[in-house]
Formats: structure tokens, C-alpha cells, sequence
């Protein structure tokens, strides 16, 4: 007898073909059939009525931050709202494994520091009590509303290595540590290795993390290590992922894949017609990469992320250099800084050669929720039509504003390279074999960035909005291309001996609301949300999780590990 029929929908299967209704059993977690509607006849213990609906494989995030999240949160919420069943984690370097005890505290401030994870949440919502990388996935078996992968974080293999001297090269016998405590994590289970060269990347002291302190040589003989184990990869952030990579970047990172005989990832490649020069010379690194033998893939959003700044706490404007120094102190002396005219020409002047300058461009910005009555009139304006009002610039003008909420104002920075020249170059990048669509950093930066929503929002597009692409090829990118980039097993695709990953969408509706504010972490941090429209139903292997909406309480998600879940990775590849 079969589990579940999914009876009379449209489907599409995750490989690009057509769209074609379909019958689709169900048993013991896996699809055992795909039929034409009607055409089942085996018993079933229940049938689902998707008369109008889609239906499609879950979707692949390849890019969050859920490590700490999924021990309160079993959903990866809201990922799971929108679709999601599966989710890479342990990105950019970061991972809470291996772990001395002694070290605890440290990983925490880091992670609340470098990827925005409120602190109070990672202390009272985790146990904290394993060591090793297998201890640490054995204590997510069995309470796992999805299916979850993680990569193995280079700062974690410096830290518990080297300890707290982590901030200079490795000897040699240090480095045979590093290499054997990663291949130890990997034969638990690890995905592959992580690592960040990021100047962004500072820990909780303010200080480079333990991965930015490694010798090229040493992250090359971990990506040795990854060599040893089928089904890995490699994930890496170096300082131009942000801007534009010098040659020794792209040297390296082909150099790690070759070396390791495995694709390597890397966030995010940002898409802009006025730099579209730009594109080209980042996939340098995935032409070099070819001619190693190894891949190198760029990951690049669909959609633009919901995302916020703050004069009050950490955000992305700590990263200009210079301003950290200005706004790391207590808010009177903040505010007081931030009035006088010079400091403001000084930090202006350090930030125009950033690659993140365009965070200063005040004026196009949106003031957000407000926290006093004299700021009200603000509420949802561009401070550059404020400024123009005042008669000053828009730095002033927004200084003026958050100091009236005590730097409590919400800012939107209003999305650049939003024109229809800018939307046919992304198309266009979505058709290159080493770009792959993903980075939404879910998990991390909760209460300052929001990509979470990405497979709905990109859905909508495709069906109501731009429809740059087929809605076969938008579920293709979102589904078996990252599957295949991690070997994933028998996920990515609705077809016979796949597990039963699978979501039921109204095409009419499909889409997900503007980011709203949720005070729900433990602690009751605050983070940003975004509701599903029109997801219906969401299975993970073949277990109902997500219905009209709502969870059901359901825990059939699997920890994914290399070897046991995923097969041969590739260092060749067509999206």
C-alpha cells in the first residue's frame, strides 16, 4: 500500500523538461511511482488532491547559517515556509565543531559578531555540549523538520588546534593536527571544508578569525584531505567576493579545487549592466579553475534580499574602513561623534574607495520603523528627498534622524542595479555552467538581512513579474543544480527511487509578504521574517511538514553526511 498519492497536479520535475500532470506515489519516504493522472491503482493510505497546483522538488538552499538555529528551531524556519527542504550549512569557515569546551564562549561571540546570530540566543538556545564534528550532528539526528548538511569550518579546526595563539601560521606538526582533525570530521559526516580570507571576517575581540591567519600552503593540504572522501566539496570566501578578485584569489581558488578534485562555491557574485566587465573577470576563476581540472561556481541571488541598517548595533556599515573605530562605543558618545561635521567628512572620505562605499550613499536609503514622534513624518522616505527638503546633505539629514530614536531608526537601503539592462544580464548569468543561484545566508544577520524567501519570491517573478525565465527552468536552478553541485542523493528531482521532497504550490498566489519584524529567538531576540502565499504543502521524505502554511510537528528530516547521503562530486557541470 502506498503512503500518499499526490493526484491531479502539474508537475515539474526539477530536470527542465516541460511541465506535465502527473500522478505521484509515495512510500516509505521515497517516490515509487509518476504516472499519468489516474493511472495509479495501487491502494493508498492517502490521497492529495493537487488539482491546480504545482508540484516540485523541495528546494536547495546552498548557502545558510542554520548550524546553531536547527537546535531550537527543527524547521529552519522560515526557509521551510517557502519550500526549502534542504539546507547547507557550515559556510564561510564558520562552524560550531570540533569544540573544547574551554572555547565555547569564544565561538559564540564570534558567530554573534561576524555572522549576526544575537548572542543570547546562541547561549540559552544550545547545549553546547559536544566536542567532536560527529558529536555535534549526532545531536541533530532524529529532530530535524529538514534535511541539513554541513560543511567543516576551518576557524573551528584552527581554534581547537592552536588554541588561542591560533594568530600566526601553523608549524608543521599543527598543520598534521588540522589535517587529521578535519579528515575525522569528514568521515563523520562533513560535507566538505569551509574557509574565509575575508578582511570582513572579525571575530568578537574585533580581531582577524583563526581561518585568516592559515598559509596558502595550509588550506591546501586540508583541500588534500577533502580529496579523500567522495561526495564533498569546498566552500570559500576571500576578499573579493565582495569587490573584484586579484589574480592570487583566482589563483587559489582554482588551485583549492584542482587539489582537492572537488567543486568549490563561493558568495556572492553581485550583478550590475554599469560593471558588467565585472562578471567577466570574476569567472576568471572558474576559466582557471577548468584548466587545473577542478570548478569553481559563483553563487548569485534571483531576488533581492530585505535588508536593514542601524546606527545603533553591528551592521554592514562597521565594514567601511574606519567606522568601526566611530561607531563601537556607547550610543551618547556615538551620536556625539556622528554630529560633527568632520568626523562625518573623515568617514565619507575613507569609505569612497570601499568596495562597500555604496552602503554610504545615504540618500537612498528609506527610514523605516521610527521611535519618536518627531521622526513620524519620516516614516517610509528616502533621506535624499529629505536632505534636498533641508537643503543638506543626506548624511546630515539621516545623522539628525536616528539621533532623535537614539539610533533605534531603521534603515532600508534601497536596491541598486534594479533596471531592466541589469535583469537581462542576470538572466543571461543564470545560463553559465559555474553560476549557481543561492546565497540567501539564512540563519545568520537575522535581525539586519532576509533571503530566506528567495524560491517563492523567484517563483512569483517568473510567473507574474518579469518572467525572465520558464518556471521549469527557475524550479531547475532551485532544486536538482544544487543537489547535483553537492552530490546529494536521489534529491533534486520528482522521478522513481527519489525521496519524497516535494512542494505543492498555487501558481496564482505564490509568493511571500515584505519582511516583518519577529521578537521569537531565545531570549526573544528580534529577527526578520517574511510569510509563504500560496504554498500548500510541503513534504520531506514523504512526511507532510509544512500544511496551508502551518507546521504539523512532523520531524522526518535527516542530517545529511558525505558518503552515506551524497555520491561523486563533479568538477565538471552544466545548469
Amino acid at each position: 500500500m502506498l503512503d500518499h498519492v499526490i493526484s491531479g497536479g502539474t508537475i515539474v520535475d526539477g530536470t527542465g523538461q516541460p511541465a506535465r500532470r502527473a500522478d505521484i506515489g509515495i512510500k516509505d519516504g521515497r517516490i515509487v511511482a509518476l504516472t499519468e493522472p489516474g493511472e495509479l491503482d495501487e491502494p493508498t493510505a492517502r490521497t492529495i488532491d493537487a488539482t491546480d497546483l504545482v508540484v516540485t522538488p523541495g528546494f536547495v538552499d546552498p548557502h545558510t547559517h542554520y548550524d546553531a538555529q536547527l537546535y531550537w528551531d527543527p524547521l529552519a524556519t522560515p526557509s521551510t515556509w517557502h519550500g526549502v527542504t534542504s539546507v547547507i550549512g557550515g559556510n564561510c569557515g564558520f562552524t560550531l565543531a570540533p569544540l573544547r569546551e574551554r572555547d565555547a564562549d569564544y565561538t559564540r561571540r564570534m558567530m554573534a559578531q561576524v555572522e549576526g546570530m544575537p548572542l543570547v540566543a546562541l547561549e540559552q538556545g544550545l547545549p553546547w555540549k559536544w566536542e567532536t564534528f560527529g558529536e555535534y550532528l549526532e545531536g541533530l539526528d532524529g529532530s530535524l523538520a529538514v534535511n541539513a548538511g554541513f560543511m567543516v569550518g576551518h576557524c573551528a579546526l584552527r581554534r581547537y588546534v592552536l588554541g588561542e595563539d591560533f594568530g600566526r601560521v601553523s608549524t608543521p606538526e599543527e598543520l598534521g593536527q588540522i589535517r587529521q582533525l578535519l579528515r575525522e570530521s569528514l568521515a563523520a559526516g562533513g560535507l566538505g571544508l569551509s574557509t574565509t580570507r575575508s578582511t570582513t571576517h572579525v571575530d568578537g575581540d574585533g580581531e582577524p578569525v583563526p581561518s585568516r591567519h592559515a598559509s596558502e600552503d595550509e588550506v591546501l593540504a586540508l583541500c588534500e584531505v577533502v580529496a579523500e572522501f567522495e561526495g564533498t566539496s569546498l566552500e570559500a570566501i576571500v576578499q573579493g567576493c565582495l569587490s573584484r578578485f586579484d589574480d592570487d584569489e583566482i589563483e587559489l581558488l582554482a588551485r583549492m579545487s584542482a587539489t582537492a578534485r572537488r567543486p568549490l562555491n563561493w558568495n556572492v557574485l553581485s550583478v550590475a549592466a554599469d560593471d558588467a566587465g565585472k562578471i567577466d573577470h570574476q569567472l576568471q576563476a572558474s576559466t582557471r579553475a577548468h584548466e587545473l581540472g577542478g570548478r569553481v561556481v559563483a553563487l548569485t541571488m534571483p531576488i533581492f534580499a530585505d535588508n536593514n541598517m542601524s546606527f545603533l548595533t553591528f551592521c554592514a556599515l562597521w565594514l567601511l574602513p574606519g567606522w568601526r573605530d566611530v561607531l563601537a562605543v556607547d550610543v551618547p558618545e556615538k551620536i556625539r561623534r556622528l554630529k560633527d561635521p568632520a568626523v562625518r567628512a573623515d568617514l565619507m572620505a575613507k569609505a569612497e574607495p570601499s568596495p562597500l562605499s555604496r552602503l554610504a550613499d545615504f540618500g537612498n536609503y528609506l527610514i523605516g520603523d521610527v521611535f519618536s514622534a518627531l521622526n513620524e513624518q519620516y516614516r517610509n522616505r528616502r533621506v535624499g528627498d529629505i536632505a534636498a527638503e533641508r537643503g543638506e546633505d543626506p548624511f546630515t539629514t539621516i545623522v539628525d534622524i536616528v539621533a532623535n530614536d537614539e539610533l533605534k531608526t531603521v534603515l532600508w537601503p534601497i536596491p541598486a542595479a534594479d533596471t531592466d539592462a541589469d535583469w537581462e544580464l542576470r538572466r543571461k548569468l543564470w545560463e553559465h555552467e559555474d553560476v549557481l543561484l543561492g546565497g540567501s545566508d539564512a540563519g545568520a544577520h537575522l535581525d539586519r538581512m532576509l533571503g530566506s524567501p528567495y524560491p517563492t519570491r523567484f517563483i512569483a517573478d517568473c510567473l507574474r513579474g518579469r518572467q525572465l525565465v520558464p518556471l521549469e527552468r527557475a524550479v531547475h536552478l532551485m532544486t536538482d543544480v544544487p543537489a547535483r553541485l553537492f552530490g546529494l542523493r536521489d534529491r533534486g528531482r520528482l522521478a522513481p527511487r527519489c525521496f519524497a521532497d516535494v512542494v505543492l504550490i498555487d501558481p496564482s498566489t505564490v509568493d511571500a509578504t515584505p519582511a516583518r519584524i519577529a521578537f521569537d529567538l531565545p531570549g526573544e531576540s528580534k529577527r526578520l521574517l517574511a510569510d509563504p502565499v500560496g504554498v500548500v504543502r510541503v513534504l520531506v521524505n514523504g512526511q507532510e511538514t509544512i500544511v496551508d502554511g502551518e507546521p504539523t510537528g512532523t520531524l522526518p528530516g535527516t542530517v545529511l553526511r558525505s558518503g552515506r547521503d551524497t555520491e561523486g562530486t563533479a568538477t565538471s557541470g552544466a545548469a
